[in-house]
């Protein structure tokens, strides 16, 4: 099962993998935790150049492609493979980050020849499930500035990340039988919780 966390910045995707992972593996079930960009020595490469507070003069096209180029070696190295083996794989962003911040965020490009990129990065693979941990813009930038993790990206003005968020809603609507949506704006606590019950409830659909 392919499992995928998607948000704006400061939904707390990153922080909840690894509870996740924990919760999973205590059940006895086999689970192995990626992320994008990076989870491949390739992609941590471009996570680098692609965060990098420095890189301001990065062009949309150029950040879409390398999203891309570290999509396809993750995909190839680890996912497939792990997916192969029969293990549950999560994944802290794929593919709809692109349509939510290169697609609905920067507002440039046609959505559906970004989703025919997309699915050539990815060989056409598509996630199982994908958890939507939605947050009030405004609040979600202020935790990721708090945190002391500000990239690239985080930088990116109000206005972009609105649309970044509007982005997913959309998506949501548009696929509901991947999507379920979990309000992050709650404790952290209540929204792993809610987490953990939405993939059980997956797991036990398809088991069944």
């Amino acid at each position: 099962m392919f499992i995928t966390l998607e948000g704006p910045e400061g939904s707390g995707k990153t922080s909840h993998i690894p509870p996740l992972v924990d919760f999973l593996l205590q059940r006895g079930l086999t689970v192995f935790p990626t992320r994008e960009p990076g989870g491949t020595s390739i992609g941590e490469q471009i996570r680098t150049i692609l965060h990098d507070l420095k890189n301001v003069e990065m062009n949309p096209r150029t950040e879409i492609l390398l999203f891309q180029a570290s999509r396809s070696q993750v995909v190839e190295e680890v996912i497939k493979p792990c997916l192969a083996a029969g293990e549950i794989v999560l994944c802290d962003r794929y593919g709809d980050s692109t349509m939510a911040y290169q697609g609905y965020g920067h507002a440039l490009f046609d959505l559906d020849e970004l989703g025919r990129l997309i699915r050539f990065a990815t060989g056409g693979l598509v996630p199982d499930l994908t958890i939507l941990l939605d947050v009030d813009v405004e609040v979600g930038l202020q935790r990721k500035n708090s945190s002391g993790e500000w990239n690239r990206l985080d930088a990116y003005r109000l206005e972009f990340h609105q649309r970044v968020r509007q982005g997913y809603l959309e998506m949501m609507k548009a696929e509901p039988g991947r999507w379920v949506l979990v309000d992050a704006g709650q404790s952290w606590e209540k929204v792993q919780e809610q987490i953990r019950g939405v993939i059980l409830e997956r797991l036990d659909r398809i088991h069944k």
